[in-house]
């Protein structure tokens, strides 16, 4: 529906990669106003180049791991006429990201605390500062809605078997700040409750990005639906989340998982 979202002011964090730009595309769709922001990069210059002169799409570089750099950015965006009342904390850090050129993925006993420091600081601290930030400059201000992005593996352990033989792993590190995240949802829901402020957390769950079919034979097992989600669908139900149709949710989890946390 085009105005779905009439009247909303969306700031998303990390939206370059498969999801991010997936909700930037869909939400101006929506009728949105979109606050984009990422890391510089390839990927920041793809997401300008494809909203290059839409005139409800703004981007700017951020590292939500830098804490000046969190602490100036909602002035920065107000002082260019711009009032996200949605804010999207999406940026993170996955194992695969962590693997340098030629790099093979590290066991559990192999992986450094640098490795594990370096992703709690870009998805647990960066989501915390980001909400901090909102109370300070937004929370109260007008209403307001937080939606804090976990995964399928926020609440459920992996299935290591299925990456036997993979490129891959699934990085211990990644499901802790995703548990994590829902925590800081519930903390700030109640916090927040009374100065017209949600916070709710969806949970993606398997998404295709290239993957191998052998790897898609595995993970589409343990998902009630048989198949991996195209990141479309994951839109779908974060357009709602964003709407003022879940203006009576907050404290929430929504898995879009498929039914995988259903077995």
């Amino acid at each position: 529906m085009h105005d779905q979202l009439k009247g909303r002011t969306v700031f998303i964090t990390g939206s370059g990669g498969v999801l991010g730009s997936t909700y930037v595309r869909r939400m101006l769709a929506a009728g949105a106003r979109v606050v984009s922001t990422d890391l510089p990069g390839h990927r920041a210059d793809a997401l300008q180049a494809e909203h290059q002169g839409n005139i409800n799409f703004r981007f700017y570089p951020l590292d939500v791991g830098d804490e000046k750099a969190v602490e100036a950015i909602f002035q920065q965006v107000f002082a260019d006429g711009w009032e996200p009342n949605v804010v999207l904390n999406n940026a993170a850090i996955t194992g695969e990201m962590l693997m340098g050129a030629g790099k093979s993925f590290p066991d559990f006993a192999d992986t450094t605390v640098a490795d594990w420091e370096r992703t709690l600081r870009t998805n647990l601290t960066g989501a915390f500062m980001i909400a901090r930030q909102m109370d300070r400059d937004i929370v109260g201000r007008y209403p307001a809605t937080l939606i804090n992005v976990a995964s399928m593996y926020a609440l459920n352990g992996p299935h290591h078997q299925i990456y036997d033989g993979m490129p891959f792993k699934n990085f211990s590190a990644y499901g802790v700040t995703k548990a994590g995240i829902h925590g800081l949802t519930l903390w700030l829901a109640g916090y927040w409750a009374k100065r017209q402020a949600t916070v709710n957390t969806i949970a993606p769950g398997a998404v295709f990005n290239g993957h191998s079919e052998e790897f898609q034979r595995r993970v589409s097992e343990l998902i009630m639906a048989g198949r991996m989600a195209q990141p479309s669908e994951i839109a779908d139900a974060m357009l709602f989340l964003c709407s003022e149709q879940a203006g009576y949710m907050t404290g929430q989890l929504v898995n879009v998982d498929g039914g995988f946390s259903g077995w």
